[in-house]
């Protein structure tokens, strides 16, 4: 039987904590990516592995991940990094935001994601 690697139930009260305590840079982009507002459908604080994305897209297998201070640390790289290959490995594309892009360049941002698309658009 196959390893289930998306949304592993020890993770599940993580998950519904990190949705429940978004980030302001988090609930702000979450706006704009519910309800498939650009075409896709996301989904908030999903898991891969032992990896919580702050948003997945599964049809086109694209994480998005928003950046605060931690992830500015020596540590915050290399664990960064290391979230990166291993979803990298699973052939999920990781775009990176930091949090004030949200704010200052929102357009820019879902620009870059919706860019991000191979697959066609199902209606």
């Amino acid at each position: 039987m196959q390893e289930r690697i998306h949304n592993q139930q020890n993770l599940k009260n993580l998950r519904q904590q990190n949705r429940s305590n978004l980030t302001p840079a988090e609930a702000e982009l979450w706006k704009h990516l519910k309800n498939s507002q650009i075409g896709r459908k996301f989904r908030r604080q999903h898991s891969v592995g032992n990896y919580i994305l702050d948003f997945y897209c599964p049809q086109e297998k694209l994480a998005i991940e928003l950046d605060g201070r931690d992830h500015f640390t020596e540590n915050g790289y290399e664990r960064d990094e290391d979230r990166t290959k291993f979803l990298k490995n699973l052939h999920i594309k990781v775009l990176r935001f930091e949090n004030k892009e949200v704010f200052e360049q929102l357009e820019g941002v879902l620009a870059e994601i919706t860019a991000q698309f191979t697959t066609p658009n199902p209606s």
